[in-house]
Order: structure tokens, then C-alpha cells, then sequence
């Protein structure tokens, strides 16, 4: 019975989906284009939330953790396992006081409504995986910018999303990165836990009735650690919160 209404309800999900970055792309441009970033940025809010809290259609019970205790007045590098392309919706939502911005592939910037062009204007890193100089670039900019206006920077160490669930080792360069251009900003381990069972079949069906929390663990100041110690040690954290 319950593979039967995974079939049915998926698909109101998925044009909730679908429609909601079709409506939200003009109005991105407008937002855009009426108030520049901030009114822009409202509304990816507001769709992201649309995006995240939509899972409730499919039973899923949503729960966002340790977000209240985050500091404030410093930029972030938010660094997270990678479950599924669900996880970027609750980043922006969890963090939209922190401005989150992405270390994302080149490919996503084309294409996609409202994703691609929140990533094109939005000053996040998209990067072309066949030129390392084209990316380190991208994410020296990146690194610049969140440590002017106190923003975060979201990275998936890990490089490509997880098939089994199962966390794959934690890769530091981009990390490094990060780190060299915005000295001032916390690293912020984020455990997302769910994600990976709700598309364990592929985006159809979707499962149901799948808690999603998204976990933000304590802080840490990066100050005088070595890049790689410091990304084996949030691996293992996120590790260990996922019971891996």
C-alpha cells in the first residue's frame, strides 16, 4: 500500500517542484531587477522554503537543528555530507540569515530554472571540474567575497553525492581554499540525514513518510589548523552523527 501511494503522491511533488522554480524564475528577475540582490534574495527564500516544507506532501517530517545556537558577525564555510540534489534547499533555507553561497559545478549554471540563475547571480563559485585553474579562481572569489560581507560559503567535500548513504571520504583543497581567502570565517560541519532514503529509488518514487533533519554540530575556529586535519575531523563528526 505504501509503494502504491509513494507512486501516486511523488508526482504532486515533483510538479510542486517544477512549478515552483518556473514561477520563481521571473520573479527572480524582477526582484532582481526592482530591488538588486536583497529583494532577489528574499525571494529564493521564500521559494526554497516552498521547496523544503513541500516534503510534507510525501509524509516527510522536516527538522532543522542547532541553527538558533549559530554565531553571528562572521562569515561561514558550511561543509556537509552530499545525500541527493535535495540537499541544497534546506542550505538555503537553514542558513538565509548567513547568505549561503555554493561551490557548484559549471553545468548547473545553464539550464535549470531558478536554480541556475540564483547560482549565475546569486555569487556563487561555479566551477569546471576539467580546469583546476578556472577553479580555484572561482572559489578565490568566493572565499573574497563571504569575507567582505560576512556571508557563508557551502561546500561539498566529498565531490559527488553519496548511492549508498554511506559518507565517502572528505577531499580538503577546496576547503583550503576557502579557508586562505576568508581567514576570519568558522568552519560549520552540517549533517544531513534523510536525504539519500527519500530518492533511494531514483526521483520516481519518490519514498514517504522519510524524516529529514538537517543537524548544524558546534563550530570550529579554523585558526592555526591545518586545512586537512580539520576535514578529517568534520568527517568523522558528520561520521559519527549519521552512526557511520
Amino acid at each position: 500500500m505504501k509503494k502504491i501511494f509513494s507512486y501516486l503522491l511523488s508526482p504532486l511533488y515533483l510538479l510542486l517542484f517544477g512549478l515552483t522554480c518556473l514561477v520563481f524564475h521571473p520573479i527572480q528577475i524582477v526582484c532582481r531587477w526592482i530591488g538588486g540582490y536583497q529583494l532577489r534574495k528574499k525571494s529564493v527564500d521564500v521559494m526554497n522554503f516552498i521547496l523544503v516544507y513541500g516534503l510534507s506532501i510525501l509524509g516527510s517530517r522536516i527538522r532543522f537543528k542547532g541553527f538558533e545556537k549559530l554565531p553571528k558577525g562572521r562569515p561561514f564555510i558550511i561543509v556537509s555530507n552530499h545525500q541527493s540534489t535535495f540537499d541544497i534547499p534546506p542550505i538555503v533555507w537553514g542558513f538565509r540569515k548567513h547568505h549561503p553561497k555554493f561551490v557548484s559545478k559549471i553545468e548547473l549554471g545553464k539550464g535549470i530554472p531558478s536554480i541556475s540563475y540564483n547560482l549565475r547571480h546569486g555569487g556563487s563559485a561555479l566551477i569546471d571540474r576539467k580546469n583546476p585553474r578556472q577553479a580555484v579562481v572561482e572559489i578565490m572569489k568566493l572565499g573574497k567575497h563571504i569575507e567582505k560581507e560576512n556571508y557563508s560559503a557551502s561546500i561539498f567535500p566529498e565531490g559527488t553525492r553519496t548511492k549508498n548513504g554511506d559518507v565517502k571520504r572528505f577531499q580538503h583543497a577546496g576547503i583550503a581554499s576557502l579557508i586562505k581567502y576568508a581567514p576570519s570565517a568558522l568552519i560549520v560541519p552540517l549533517v544531513i540525514d534523510g536525504n539519500y532514503e527519500l530518492t533511494k529509488n531514483g526521483y520516481y518514487p519518490l519514498s514517504l513518510g522519510v524524516p529529514l533533519t538537517y543537524t548544524v554540530l558546534p563550530v570550529i575556529d579554523p585558526a592555526g589548523r591545518s586545512p586537512k586535519e580539520l576535514t578529517e575531523e568534520v568527517e568523522m563528526q558528520i561520521k559519527a552523527e549519521l552512526g557511520q
